[in-house]
């Protein structure tokens, strides 16, 4: 089974993450989107980022994590890199949140252009602190650069998770829609971008994310050596 899949609705590439679980970020699941969203650039299509059923992404997958050594370390390589190359997709890039959205899921959900959140009791959290790891400098950025500042402190600092309503107030969701309906929303999203100038587009999208950039750039090398130096598990519990 492929775990990330591809393919076309009319002008919209639909990228699908379902690895019959939780939608953990493997290694096979991170090179698969990089790989999607290249094919996506070379087509010149706007995309629609989803998961499966009630799962958008938990994050990283921990058993890698735990397990240590260069896999762990090129798994996170793979995912911190991931944020700035959807930031700077050149056509619009639209995430179908239709469940849970947790740690580098949500990470990956805030470097979209627009992100369609489920109605319902679903967990939104960038949940590191509370489970042993120290907020990596990618994932700050990324909450600094949508989150209101008060929501911003309390994903950080108390893994706080959020409710769709408080996701919407706090910047991680740009508009909610019912389970069943949230991929529909966002293609109707997507659709709608393709009346756009892209070339206007993708220059104001990089103009307005510069600062972002490269704060997303100069975490990786610092995150990776981070883990490097303290050891992966050492900072995931058990």
């Amino acid at each position: 089974m492929d775990i990330v899949r591809y393919r076309r609705d009319g002008e919209v590439a639909v990228i699908e993450m379902d690895d019959g679980k939780r939608n953990a970020l493997s290694p096979t699941m991170l090179r698969g989107l990089h790989d999607a969203f290249e094919r996506a650039a070379r087509e010149g299509a706007p995309v629609v980022l989803t998961g499966r059923g009630d799962i958008f992404s938990a994050g990283f997958d921990l058993k890698v994590m735990r397990s240590g050594g260069l896999d762990a370390l090129r798994m996170l390589r793979l995912g911190f890199t991931l944020p700035a190359r959807i930031a700077t997709h050149p056509r619009p890039v639209v995430a179908a949140c239709s469940g849970h959205v947790l740690a580098m899921g949500l990470f990956a959900a805030l470097s979209c252009d627009h992100v369609v959140g489920a109605r319902g009791d679903f967990k939104v959290a960038a949940n590191e602190v509370a489970i042993g790891i120290t907020m990596p400098r990618v994932a700050v950025a990324l909450l600094e650069h949508r989150l209101t500042p008060a929501a911003f402190q309390r994903a950080v600092t108390l893994s706080h998770f959020f409710s769709a309503d408080e996701a919407l107030e706090a910047g991680v969701f740009d508009s909610l829609a019912e389970p069943a309906d949230v991929l529909a929303r966002a293609l109707e999203v997507a659709r709608a971008s393709t009346a756009l100038d892209m070339r206007a587009h993708a220059a104001s999208k990089r103009r307005i994310r510069r600062g972002l950039l490269r704060r997303l750039r100069r975490g990786v090398p610092l995150d990776l050596a981070d883990a490097a130096l303290l050891g992966l598990r050492a900072v995931v519990r058990r």
